[in-house]
């Protein structure tokens, strides 16, 4: 056939026939399918590897203390028993050692440490709530015969609470506690004035309210009055100022540590922060960071564990209050507990009982008021039980505290 031109046409294309049923389809869209699910199978690939390369990370930042538990093994035999319930006790130990870098610029590094900062945490069985008890650094205890750094052994005394971390690390200041209050310690953790700035800045600080403008040269604190957030330096100065701040007392100063160890409870329960990734990974950067902790706790597998069942308590469930003490009757810049009261509130938590915690009123005119509303046995110093004054099955002890809703500025 030719065209107008005489031009031969070309014949018309072959009609597309269907492919017979069962026949295989064409090479193209097997290329396409395949070049799909490679790419797939690598993005996948690629995002497991970068989690776990993070999980990692994360895991190998916790600094694990096994001195502590090989200590503590030598003298099981005269520990509390472990309880037979499902809650924790943790013991928060805030070192003042200017060892390591950042810590240097607070004071001379004498070769020796205490606790600045020492708070028994109680995780009820239900995770329904958390009790979180300071123990006053000045506070007089029975400390037994522990091992110092070097080997040598020192020898039992009656001294200042703070004194066991300095002469046996943390696990004389474990068995210290254990004595004092009969519970005992499920696990611990470390955690140092560089660990505690980097933990503050990874939830882009915390809020503070000032009555006042602060001035402290040895907190190295300068703050002007009114509200405003704190950042890593800022803070720190905040928890660890004494003389600059209110009446000067050690008693205010853990007050206020609890103020804003509430506020930062609360901000790292936000969803703002446990739901985004982009400001969750620095927290858990910091936190891995900044502590040394017990087996029980150095995978981060359990540390988001803890941190879960933490973040299942309301923040008016989780509270915080001071061991019942008033000034030591042999010496006035030190301090003594207040029985009854104390040992109600340490069978409580040893017992996984209800505590209730009231706000402060302005009883304190010392700054070191006894913290308890309530009345009742329970143990001594040395863990045993007390018979009088016990309180009915019904009754709930009440103490003066606060809890992680009131934040610092309420």
């Amino acid at each position: 056939m030719t065209d107008r031109a005489g031009t031969p046409a070309e014949p018309d294309p072959p009609a597309q026939e269907d492919p017979a049923p069962g026949a295989p389809e064409k090479p193209r869209k097997r290329h396409w399918l395949r070049w799909t699910a490679l790419g797939i199978s690598v993005v996948v690939l690629i995002a497991a590897g970068v989690g776990w390369w993070f999980y990692r990370k994360l895991d190998g930042n916790i600094t694990t203390d096994t001195t502590a538990a090989a200590e503590l093994r030598k003298y099981e035999k005269e520990r509390p028993a472990a309880g037979t319930t499902a809650a924790r006790n943790i013991l928060l130990i805030g070192s003042d050692t200017r060892t390591g870098e950042g810590n240097r610029k607070y004071g001379k590094d004498k070769g020796t440490q205490r606790s600045d900062t020492t708070i028994l945490l109680h995780l009820s069985a239900e995770k329904s709530s958390a009790t979180a008890v300071s123990l006053p650094r000045d506070l007089m205890v029975t400390i037994p015969s522990c091992t110092k750094a070097d080997g040598t052994r020192t020898r039992e005394q009656f001294a200042q609470f703070n004194w066991a971390f300095e002469f046996g690390g943390t696990a004389c200041t474990i068995r210290t506690v254990e004595k004092l209050t009969g519970i005992r310690v499920d696990n611990h953790m470390v955690i140092d004035f560089r660990g505690f700035k980097k933990m503050v800045d990874a939830v882009d600080g915390v809020e503070v309210c000032l009555k006042e403008p602060v001035d402290d040269t040895d907190a190295k604190l300068k703050l002007p009055a009114g509200r405003q957030t704190l950042h890593g330096e800022q803070a720190l100065g905040f928890v660890r100022a004494r003389k600059s701040i209110g009446n000067g007392s050690d008693t205010e100063r853990m007050d206020r540590q609890q103020q804003f160890l509430g506020a930062l409870v609360n901000k790292v329960q936000s969803d703002g922060v446990l739901l985004n990734p982009t400001k969750l990974y620095p927290v858990l950067d910091a936190a891995t960071k900044a502590i040394t902790t017990d087996t029980g706790l150095d995978s981060l597998r359990e540390l988001y564990d803890l941190a879960r069942a933490m973040r299942a308590v309301p923040p008016e469930k989780v509270q915080f209050l001071t061991v019942p003490r008033r000034p030591y009757a042999y010496n006035a810049n030190r301090d003594e507990l207040v029985q009854p009261a104390a040992s109600q509130l340490f069978r409580q938590l040893r017992e996984d009982k209800p505590v209730l915690v009231t706000p402060h009123s302005e009883e304190e005119n010392d700054g070191r008021g006894d913290g308890s509303g309530g009345t009742g046995g329970g143990t001594g110093g040395d863990g045993k039980p007390d018979d009088a004054d016990t309180p009915t099955p019904s009754s709930t002890p009440t103490f003066t505290g606060r809890n992680a809703a009131e934040g610092v500025c309420s």
